[in-house]
Formats: C-alpha cells, structure tokens, sequence
C-alpha cells in the first residue's frame, strides 16, 4: 500500500512539473512582445556632438510619438543610438553593436565619413539604412541606402545658384575641408555652378583635420583677394572660429553656409553676435509658423536641451517618420527578418510621399535621393529668419 501510495505521489509530482513547465514557458512567450529595433548612430561626443546628439533626440522623440500613436503597423518601436565620435572606425564598431542587438534598420550614419564606412557593412549584411544628414554622394551608393537631407552636389548647386539669382555678390572666396568629403563634395560643385553662373571665385583657400584651428593665413589671403563673399561648406565648429578670426582680423564681407553652419549659435562660449548677417541653407527653421514644425519644436523644447534644437533633431525626426511611412506602405511584419525588411523598403522608398518637418512632399528616387525644395535663411538678432 505505501509502494502504491508513493508511486502516486511521484505521478503528480511530475504532472504538476510539467504544468508548471509548460505555464513558465507560455507566459514567457506571452512576454516577448514584437517589436521593430532601429538602430541610431552619430557623435553623441566630441566636436560634432552637435550633430549626433540633436539627430539622436529627434529620432528618440518620434519613436515616443509613434508607439504612443500605437507603433509600426501595430508593432513597438525600440530605439538605440550608438557613439562613434564622427570616427569611421567606431562608426563601424557602432553598427556591430547594434547588429548583435538585432537592429531591424539604420537612421546613421549623422555624418559623412563614417557613414560611407557603414555603408559597406550594412549593404553586406543587406540592412537597410537610411541617413538623416550624411550629404556624401558615397553615403548612399548602395541598394540599401536612402537620405532624408541634400547631398553634397545639390547643396553646392544650390548655394551657387542661390548666390547668383538673388544677386548677392558676384566676387567669390571658399574656404573648405580639403580632408573632409562632406565639404570636398560642396565645394567641387559650388565650384563648377559657379562659373555657368557667372560667379568669380577669387579665392579657394582649404585646411584639413590637422589644421582646423588657425585660419589666419587663408583669411589673409581672401582680405587680399577682393572677395565680396566667404563660402563656408563647412561644419559649424570649425566656421566659428573663422568668423572670429576674420573679425580679429578686419575681414568685412558676407558669409554663406549649408546645412553644416546650422547649430553655430549653439556653440560653447562663441560670441553668437559674429554670426550676425550669416546666410545659409538648411531645409528647416524652429522659427518657422507651420503646424508640424511648431508641433516639432514644443515637442522638441519640453524633452531636449534647446542648444541642439536645429537641422539635425529634424533630420533625425523626419527619418523615423519616413522608416513608418515605408514599413506600413511595404506591409513590414513582426515576423520579418532584417533583410525581408530591408528588401520590402527599398520598394516602399520609391512609392511614398512624405510630409515632414524638413520639406513636404518628400519623395526618392531608387537612388536613394529625397526631391524637396532647400530654404534659406539669415541669422539676425540671434535667431534665423527666412530669406524667402
């Protein structure tokens, strides 16, 4: 009787494990919620934290809106950005990281240089990536790979042409990164419109990474030149001290930008009040009155710090929104892997039209190239305001 007793016991001991098995098991599936993992890169440190940082917080942002709205085609959003310090190297190192996470798709990289390292590794392993501001024509010379800003020929095209036709100045000096592809790519551009434009440039004056802090011989030169204007396909950090030299020095003449120069009245310590008359292009302004940008920037101001409210937090912004906009016209599921994905939006791209904070009407090409129009806009009293 205790032998039978005891087998009985056994019995439902291990009917209760298996129940208690299979219950663990069920509510741990229950648990794995589905979800769509974007991945970010830029420099969240360094000289051009700028940059990554507001693309960063832009990104983040619509992430929040779009799961609060109810996610991608009903899945969560999950958003991680990665530091690579505008460094090729930890760009790549970035992306490995967010590939063990198991990224679904890129918004990076922020700039151009590591973005065409990342480039190369995303099209291997067939991810899609979609850059919120490398402008390199590179960038995106891959089937996978689409930009929410200008590329670099456009925007030297564009400054060229904007320049001429409203008659800003006709005697023109550069000075630009030779080291850098990013403002390589401008200047080549600008260089060549300029002439079909009837625009002289005077001077071409270029420094690399190694030398970006005295710029006392180029602004000499451009003083001698007669340059009425100063191109600058630069980014914001290395034009901030040009613009102080150049007042040390006495230079007196207008300064044009692209997309680069937006987040100069942010930097530490700068006299803000020597950007004063600086013109530049750029596809957004905080300051601007429509609806979904003034959405964007309250949005924007109650979670960010305002320093890195500029062209990148939209650019950031608008490429999540573009990323939904293409997963729910291509259908993406919970159950496709990352190149299902990325063969499903590379489709999508050329079929949508999207309506964003840095333009509307947004469209591209298979190419990867976005169509919108550029906006320029002057700094006066601290703040831009359009020149249109």
């Amino acid at each position: 009787m205790k032998k039978i007793i005891a087998l009985l016991l056994s019995a439902i001991l291990v009917l209760v494990c298996f129940a208690s098995c299979g219950s663990t098991e069920e509510a741990g599936n229950a648990n794995d919620e589905a979800v769509i993992r974007i991945g970010g890169i830029g420099p969240l440190t360094g000289d051009a934290s700028v940059y990554g940082t507001a693309a960063m917080n832009g990104a983040q942002l619509a992430v929040n809106e779009i799961n609060a709205a109810g996610g991608i085609n009903g899945i969560k959003v999950e958003f991680r950005a990665e530091d690579d310090v505008h460094d090729a190297e930890k760009s790549v190192n970035a992306y490995n990281i967010l590939k063990d996470w198991g990224m679904d798709a890129l918004v990076g990289t922020v700039t151009s240089n590591p973005c065409i390292a990342v480039k190369d590794e995303a099209a291997n392993d067939n991810i899609f990536l979609l850059t919120p501001s490398g402008t390199a024509v590179e960038c995106i010379d891959v089937p996978n790979a689409f930009r929410v800003c200008f590329s670099d020929p456009n925007q030297g095209v564009a400054s060229a042409d904007y320049i001429a036709d409203n008659a800003i100045a006709t005697k023109i000096a550069v000075i630009y990164n030779s080291s850098d592809a990013y403002s390589t790519g401008i200047y080549e551009k600008f260089n060549a419109q300029a002439g079909v434009k009837g625009l002289e440039i005077v001077a071409a004056e270029s420094f690399t990474a190694d030398t970006k802090t005295d710029f006392s011989a180029q602004i000499q030169n451009i003083k001698n030149s007669g340059a009425e204007l100063v191109f600058l396909p630069i980014y914001c950090q290395e034009a901030s001290l040009i613009l102080n030299q150049a007042k040390q020095a006495g230079l007196s003449v207008k300064f044009f930008g692209c997309d680069g120069l937006d987040g100069i009245l942010s930097i530490e310590n700068f006299d803000t009040s020597l950007a004063e008359g600086v013109m530049l292009l750029t596809p957004f302004s905080k300051d601007a009155q429509d609806e979904a940008t003034q959405n964007f920037v309250k949005a924007y101001r109650e979670n960010y710090d305002e320093e890195t409210l500029n062209q990148f937090a939209a650019d950031g912004y608008d490429a999540v929104y573009i990323i939904k906009a293409a997963a729910e016209k291509a259908g993406i599921t919970a159950d496709m892997s990352a190149s299902e994905i990325c063969d499903a939006l590379k489709v999508a791209m050329t079929e949508i039209s999207v309506d964003g904070v840095t333009g509307e009407g947004i469209t591209w090409t298979a190419d990867g190239e976005p169509s919108k129009a550029p906006k320029a806009v002057i700094i006066k009293d601290g703040v831009y305001t359009s020149m249109d």
